[in-house]
């Protein structure tokens, strides 16, 4: 999978997609990651990539026309048009579903909001969905595109050691996940439950899906409404 990422900081999304498991992904060419100053595509010489809003208001709005042409250029770049995401307070919100769904797309390219957000005619014109990532308003899209980035990259295979490493998790399969315990076997006087230390496999996943519903149940009841276990 390819992610390209439009922004005004291409550095801070570098410096992120660089570390830990993503990084080593890229490294080891499981993902690509391109990020694009989108500044390099303004026309003055103070490469100006906002002005202000017709009608009055605060703030300044992101320009159609920089914006049209990085994009324009990553199409020609790769030969085909990849999902055109654009980060934003009104979008969709995102769930482990739609991480999914994007994972298994060739190409996608991100594109970080500021300001005021962006003419809407670039919106219109080019933009295939919106997202976002909470009902709250940050200073920019770079963290958003970040944690979209993110979340799509670990399930490309070849990211993650295994497919387990997700499949178990909280939301993958609409539920939180169950808990877990590492050693010692007693902490400060609090004991792991006894049946994971059984060694009883058909017992341990038993007592894991029963907590995974109790937790959910506990945590996010408003998930079991999308869920036959309940």
């Amino acid at each position: 999978m390819r992610i390209d990422i439009i922004t005004l900081f291409p550095e801070m999304c570098e410096a992120v997609m660089s570390e830990s498991i993503i990084g080593r992904a890229r490294k080891k060419g499981a993902i690509e990651v391109q990020c694009h100053q989108l500044r390099d595509y303004a026309f003055d010489k103070h490469k100006r990539v906002d002005d202000t809003t017709y009608g009055g208001g605060m703030g300044m709005l992101m320009k159609a026309e920089p914006i049209a042409l990085c994009f324009e250029d990553i199409c020609r770049r790769l030969g085909s048009r990849p999902h055109f995401i654009y980060m934003s307070p009104k979008g969709k919100t995102l769930d482990q579903k739609r991480i999914r769904e994007l994972s298994l797309l060739d190409n996608i390219c991100i594109l970080c909001g500021h300001y005021e957000g962006v003419d809407q005619r670039l919106i219109d014109e080019f933009v295939d969905e919106e997202i976002s990532i909470g009902n709250y308003v940050l200073t920019g899209g770079e963290l958003p595109a970040l944690v979209l980035a993110d979340s799509v990259s670990r399930l490309v295979p070849g990211v993650l050691s295994d497919d387990l490493c997700f499949s178990d998790e909280s939301h993958f399969n609409g539920l939180l996940e169950y808990p877990q315990y590492t050693k010692p076997a007693v902490w400060r006087g609090k004991e792991v439950p006894e049946v994971l230390l059984s060694g009883h496999h058909a017992n341990i996943e038993k007592w894991r899906a029963e907590q995974s519903v109790e937790e959910t149940k506990k945590k996010r009841p408003d998930l079991l409404t999308d869920v036959d276990m309940v």
